[in-house]
C-alpha cells in the first residue's frame, strides 16, 4: 500500500496522467477507499482470483481504458497496447517500436493461418 500512496502522490503532483497499480485482491476495498477519499477517478479490473489492477488518474484516460474493454492485456490489439503505453507515460519511441513489432507479429500469424 506504500507504493499506492506514492502513485497517488505522483498523480497529484502532475507527474503522471494515468497510473496502473497491481496489488493483491485483499487490498481492493482499502485502495478504492483511498482513491475515493483523494477524489481520483479509477477503474478496478480483476486479473486473477488473487490479484487486481487499478487504473487511476485523469477522467479522460479512465474513459479510454473503459472503451478498450475488460480483457487481458495479451488480448489487446497493437493499437490498444500502444494507446495504453502512451497513456501510462512510457517512452514514446519504445512504444512505437513495440507497436511495430506487434503489428509484424500479427501479420506473420495471419499469413501462417
Amino acid at each position: 500500500m506504500k507504493v499506492l500512496s506514492h502513485h497517488i502522490y505522483e498523480y497529484k503532483k502532475g507527474l503522471r496522467q494515468l497510473i496502473l497499480h497491481t496489488l493483491p485482491s485483499k487490498f481492493r476495498f482499502e485502495a478504492e477507499a483511498r482513491l475515493r477519499f483523494a477524489g481520483i477517478d479509477f477503474l478496478t479490473r480483476q486479473v486473477t482470483s488473487e490479484k487486481i489492477n487499478i487504473f487511476f488518474g485523469a477522467k479522460e484516460c479512465i474513459e479510454v481504458i473503459k472503451h478498450i474493454g475488460d480483457k487481458p492485456f495479451n488480448e489487446y490489439t497493437p493499437e490498444e497496447d500502444f494507446i495504453l503505453g502512451v497513456l501510462l507515460g512510457y517512452d514514446k519511441i519504445q512504444e512505437c517500436n513495440r507497436y511495430l513489432h506487434l503489428c509484424e507479429k500479427q501479420r506473420i500469424m495471419k499469413k501462417s493461418a
